[in-house]
């Protein structure tokens, strides 16, 4: 396995710039047809048999055996007895970092998740009600790794935005389960718990089966089998985003320590082969103070291979003419993570309009928002960043109109109405509203 690592070195002075740099960026969110098979089939098996279908493949595919469902949900006390056996440093981080994320989403809620109302001249009220939705299902990555962070991520914002019941579906291969995942869900507030995972787990959830109920809304990330079925699901259940491979971008104008943007890029090409770290910055010397860094530092992480292949296949460290043109290849790009690295963040931060999430300044390194800042880590990648935005509060809620047609308002608005509707041949349409109109004397 390579473990050095030599990303990309570009530049958009080069006349062959613009055709490296696509070829860079490329990736392709189409799921390989053998894998949207096999989601197919597994899907329809789940909702054609249920709880038994979910206890087949979770044997077969994390080779945990169980007789019943019940013996695959984890009870609130388990959930809580997972928290207490903690060590105090991982108790009091989980707890300050849950605190944060609430904060931030309660927040966000204020600014844009409530009801408003208001009423014209004539007495016609208009507005719009917010209301929770009933029952969410949030997935949480397991097997290479386990994220309690995914938990507080998915949980708190639909605890905020008042979510009745909140079920978690978490794999457990050979029936290892992860304490802090699970005092991450009795901190966040998770009211069910099963350890399934796979395109069955999304089954049972958009499906329901006797044992998981059925939810509104799908959230968090997985593999490619778990992305394919959140497609295939869309339209029975809601889902939050299709996922694709971490991704950070840096802009840094060569003042921040070169160590520190290495350690960044490894950051997020730590997450897997086709993660995604990318470099721009005006000055050459710098660029090669970094590549000397990433030759220094990579030895010492314990995923260096994963690191290196990253890296090596993905990365880039690209020279630009100026920090303004930075800044227009970052929009190009609409990263998931985007780094502004620079003395003074708040020249360029009006510059930028599309990234999940924006990291001002030296020291707001991106695991930062990983864990603890606040704002949520579940970002739009692959570009998605220019028509979308990260989970929050508003993912788990819904928007209602209000109209309330006063008889003087009926007046004006049954005129207008009957005029268009009658230019769509909608006669019934138009008698409906001209009914409420006055007789003219």
């Amino acid at each position: 396995m390579n473990t050095t690592a030599t990303p990309a070195r570009l530049s958009t002075a080069d006349s062959s710039f613009e055709a490296d740099f696509k070829a860079r960026l490329h990736w392709s969110a189409e799921t390989d047809a053998g894998i949207e098979q096999r989601v197919a089939d597994i899907l329809a098996d789940v909702q054609a048999r249920g709880d038994a279908a979910v206890l087949d493949y979770t044997t077969r595919f994390d080779s945990l055996r169980a007789a019943t469902m019940a013996e695959l949900e984890l009870t609130q006390a388990e959930l809580q007895a997972a928290f207490e056996a903690l060590p105090e440093v991982q108790r009091s981080a989980l707890e300050s970092a849950a605190r944060r994320v609430r904060s931030y989403h309660e927040a966000q809620k204020k600014a844009c998740g409530e009801s408003w109302s208001y009423r014209d001249d004539d007495g016609t009220l208009l507005g719009q009600k917010v209301t929770p939705l009933d029952r969410v299902g949030i997935y949480v990555p397991g097997g290479k790794a386990a994220y309690p962070s995914s938990v507080l991520m998915n949980a708190i914002p639909a605890h905020v935005a008042g979510v009745g019941e909140i079920i978690m579906v978490v794999p457990t291969p050979r029936g290892e389960k992860n304490q802090l995942v699970l005092a991450a869900a009795y901190v966040a507030g998770v009211t069910r718990a099963f350890t399934i995972g796979g395109a069955q787990a999304v089954a049972a959830l958009a499906y329901g089966t006797a044992t998981v109920p059925k939810v509104d809304k799908i959230t968090g990330p997985g593999n490619a089998y778990v992305a394919s079925a959140k497609k295939r699901v869309f339209g029975v259940v809601g889902i939050d985003m299709i996922a694709g491979p971490s991704e950070i971008l840096v802009l840094a104008d060569g003042t921040t320590p070169p160590d520190w943007v290495a350690m960044d890029l490894f950051s997020q090409a730590e997450h897997d082969e086709l993660a995604q770290s990318i470099l721009l910055c005006p000055d050459a010397a710098y660029i090669a103070q970094v590549q000397a860094s990433i030759t220094k530092l990579l030895p010492e992480m314990p995923r260096r291979e994963i690191i290196a292949k990253s890296l090596n296949d993905r990365g880039a460290l690209i020279l630009t003419r100026s920090m303004e043109e930075a800044c227009a290849i970052s929009d190009r790009i609409a990263p998931e993570h985007l780094e502004v690295s620079s003395r003074d963040p708040h020249r360029w931060e009006p510059l930028l309009k599309h990234a999940g999430a924006i990291f001002l300044g030296a020291f707001t390194s991106e695991s930062l928002g990983d864990y603890c800042a606040g704002p949520n880590h579940v970002l739009p990648t692959s570009g998605t960043a220019r028509f979308s935005s990260p989970l929050g509060v508003y993912d788990f809620q819904k928007r209602s109109s209000l109209i309330e047609v006063s008889e003087a308002g009926a007046q004006t608005l049954g005129q207008i109405a009957s005029v268009l509707a009658h230019g769509e041949g909608l006669q019934a349409h138009a008698r409906a509203a001209e009914m409420r109109l006055h007789a003219k004397s």
